[in-house]
């Protein structure tokens, strides 16, 4: 009997020890920065793209290191939320498909990645948006000139910002419901929902949004499964579309024929000819 009350006591404390660990921890297993690296290891200069250097600066003082990469032929901007992982030198490609689309791109980093100062963090995040917009608007452009796409975690970022700025249109592409949701289907043994410090609570976000709304997913994502995104169609407003993505998580859009088109089709039709013809 003695044997089996030991065993029961060292089950709880692992099991203690284990929820505790998912609470400290948390912040560091969904920002990450350091993967592959945080230095600037590229430029747009190296896919031949002229762009501004620029410091933004947050409502709480925090500095983001942040590209414009203008577009002569363009008066819509894409405000561009990425991923939890890496900084904008990894995202050369994307940028590269954005401008090709004929827009003006504004691709940042969150505090705590790359060259931006701060710490990660969800509140922080938001503030980080925030101020990219502000610099949009500040640049001249009007809220109906302006696209908030997000990716991944950056959906969560565009979504927060979607859903108080009336942005000219958004698009979510392989985001999740919430952090929470993601976690208790990964550790379903341990109570995620309680032990949340970090949300991301698009479900309950995305009926905020008044913009036509693009919904991208691959039915591949091992990473955020399909039906995040589906739930993420469903509640939310009309005009939207959803677009199923192949591939996996990281690679669905770079592996889907006909990507540039499907967004460029979504544009065209949401947004007033005059600015994006």
């Amino acid at each position: 009997m003695k044997s089996i009350i030991r065993l029961l006591v060292l089950l709880a404390l692992a099991y203690i020890g284990a929820a505790a660990w998912l609470y400290i921890q948390q912040d560091s297993m969904i920002f990450l920065p350091q993967i592959p690296t945080r230095d600037i290891v590229s430029t747009p200069a190296d896919i031949r793209l002229g762009y501004d250097d620029l410091k933004l600066l947050t409502i709480d003082q925090e500095t983001l290191h942040a590209w414009f990469i203008p577009n002569e032929k363009s008066q819509i901007a894409i405000l561009v939320c990425h991923g939890n992982a890496g900084n904008i030198s990894h995202r050369l490609d994307t940028l590269r498909r954005f401008h090709d689309l004929g827009l003006n791109v504004l691709l940042f980093d969150y505090r705590g990645f790359g060259q931006s100062t701060g710490v990660p963090g969800e509140q922080g995040t938001y503030l980080d948006a925030q101020a990219a917009w502000g610099y949009l608007i500040d640049k001249g452009f009007s809220a109906e000139q302006i696209v908030i796409f997000g990716r991944s975690l950056g959906g969560g970022v565009a979504t927060e910002l979607a859903s108080q700025q009336h942005a000219a249109a958004v698009i979510l592409e392989s985001t999740f419901t919430s952090i929470p949701d993601r976690g208790a289907e990964l550790y379903p043994w341990l109570p995620v929902k309680l032990l949340a410090r970090t949300h991301y609570n698009n479900l309950g976000k995305v009926s905020r949004i008044k913009s036509p709304l693009l919904v991208l997913h691959s039915e591949s994502d091992e990473l955020i499964p399909f039906h995040h995104g589906q739930q993420l169609f469903q509640v939310a407003n009309e005009p939207k579309e959803l677009y199923k993505l192949n591939g996996d998580h990281n690679n669905g859009w770079r592996m889907q024929n006909g990507y540039n088109q499907v967004i460029a089709s979504f544009l065209k039709k949401h947004l007033l000819p005059r600015w994006y013809p």
